[in-house]
């Protein structure tokens, strides 16, 4: 167990962004991001402007649920999500685990020809970080309705094998990174909820010396628009 005493990052290991969701039209017709799914964390949207839906898929069953300002919807490890951008829709994100989501814990709904190994997966989902905006956003794009290609055989399959053999695939896939994901849970989820533990601990005692060590911290994006699974997000670096 990670003791820490104090938790400098933000409260219970999250991490939060700025979400702009694509209004790129689909091949089925529908503006929105990219279907994936998260292995590790739990997922949860804060509408703050337009309006939308998530599309979500677990084994029991398929599902919309409408997105307007206010509405806050959250999902855990398993659900693959679709959000729909219907009119300017625009969501903070708040992450499980220091923000894993968005560095490495989402699989896509590619087709299984692109889910057999790392290297051929990376191959199809990469975005050249370097390349121009307007190069950017083609990848983007692809990725995206390349993954809206397995997501509908997903979606119309019948029986729930396809669905297992995703979770599989999936699985497979993110093998080789877990080692560096449980090191970010323990600097991160871990690490607040022992610091919360140890604190708890000084006050049964009557220890308020962690008081005194309170601090106030603030800060803007650290990225702009980057091109993210679901939109164009602003990042921080706070985890």
């Amino acid at each position: 167990m990670v003791s820490t005493g104090e938790f400098t990052g933000l409260p219970g290991g999250v991490a939060v962004s700025h979400l702009s969701v694509y209004d790129w039209p689909a091949p089925d017709g529908v503006c929105g991001g990219t279907p994936h799914m998260h292995l590790t964390c739990s997922e949860a949207y804060v509408v703050t402007g337009g309006r939308g839906a998530v599309q979500t898929l677990t084994t029991s069953g398929y599902e919309v649920t409408p997105l307007v300002p206010g509405t806050v919807a959250w999902f855990t490890p398993g659900t693959i999500h679709r959000l729909v951008n219907e009119d300017d829709l625009r969501i903070t994100v708040l992450m499980q685990n220091s923000g894993l989501p968005e560095a490495g814990d989402a699989v896509l709904t590619l087709p299984p020809q692109y889910l057999t190994d790392p290297e051929t997966y990376a191959a199809a989902t990469r975005i050249p970080t370097d390349a121009p905006r307007e190069e950017q956003e083609r990848f983007a794009r692809t990725r995206r309705d390349l993954a809206l290609e397995g997501y509908r055989a997903l979606r119309d399959a019948d029986g729930p094998e396809p669905l297992a053999a995703f979770h599989r695939a999936a699985a497979a896939l993110v093998r080789p990174r877990l080692a560096d994901w449980r090191e970010r849970w323990r600097r991160g989820a871990e690490a607040a909820a022992a610091a919360t533990g140890e604190q708890l601990d000084r006050l049964e005692k009557g220890d308020v010396g962690h008081l005194a060590d309170a601090a106030v911290r603030a800060e803007l994006p650290s990225e702009y628009g980057k091109f993210g699974m679901c939109g164009r997000l602003d990042v921080y670096r706070a985890t």
